[in-house]
């Protein structure tokens, strides 16, 4: 009897320090603790050490409230203007309601997950490639917008969606290089344009001032003279103006007695 009573004392000893051990829970800061008892939904606890009735009576669920970085494996979408495309995305959540977190979903983050995938396909299923393109912030807007109406329900907030990359098919890599080529070519050439134009135009009323002033025709010859001898140069090419050569040939034919005696001469 002796041995028997130590026995059940024993067994008595084990099933209370396993109890003891279950009872007790330990809650972080950054978490919540969602108490079922025998079914039912009873309170939601703060951190800190926490007792429960052990042996399946009660059951603590611990919920992080701290932001969630999901990244949404790369999808395959045709876009608006049917162009084939491979995006990624990251989506930032956190729970605000850990009681809608337990009750309203199995697993609220393959949830997201899920949810995330189906959302980015759509959405930018209905966006150009350009639009993709130049716009990612208004679709990553209205992706952050979608996705965290749905997950409302469960107790999640969606902070933050954004497209990390988009991958290319190759043809239209070269496709959209050789548009951004062609459109720098035209650019080159306006801009050329441009500038022959205003050099024409500075020239016209260069010319314009000469005609109005020969002395500024006189002057523009001895500065050509001044540079070329800066080049220290054997030959100097001194371009004679038309006006002077005449003069000279009236002059001369002044002297021998009029055109004849000039041609004669």
């Amino acid at each position: 009897m002796g041995i028997f009573a130590l026995i059940v004392l024993g067994i008595i000893v084990v099933v209370v320090l396993i109890g003891l051990s279950s009872a007790v829970r330990i809650i972080n800061e950054y978490e919540r603790g969602v108490l079922f008892r025998l079914g039912r939904l009873m309170a939601l606890k703060g951190p800190g050490l926490r007792l429960i009735i052990p042996f399946g009576i009660d059951r603590l669920v611990k919920i992080d409230l701290r932001t969630v970085t999901l990244e949404v494996p790369p999808q395959e979408v045709i876009t608006h203007d049917n162009v084939t495309i491979k995006v990624n995305a990251v989506i930032y959540f956190l729970v605000v309601d850990p009681n809608h977190a337990v009750t309203k979903v199995a697993n609220f983050i393959n949830a997201t997950s899920q949810i995330a995938q189906t959302t980015l396909r759509s959405v930018l299923g209905q966006s150009s490639l350009d639009e993709l393109l130049a716009n990612r912030e208004k679709i990553n807007s209205r992706l952050q917008q979608i996705i965290d109406e749905q997950t409302e329900p469960w107790g999640i907030k969606v902070s933050t969606v954004e497209i990390k990359d988009v991958e290319l098919p190759g043809t239209m890599q070269r496709a959209m290089a050789k548009q951004a080529e062609a459109e720098r070519e035209k650019r080159a050439k306006i801009i050329h344009a441009e500038g022959e134009f205003e050099a024409a135009q500075k020239l016209t009323d260069a010319a314009t001032v000469i005609a109005a002033q020969p002395s500024a025709l006189q002057l523009r010859y001895l500065q050509t003279l001044t540079e070329i001898g800066v080049e220290r140069n054997t030959v100097i090419v001194f371009p004679v103006p038309i006006d002077l050569v005449q003069q000279l040939i009236d002059l001369r034919e002044e002297k021998a007695g009029g055109p004849k005696a000039a041609t004669k001469t």
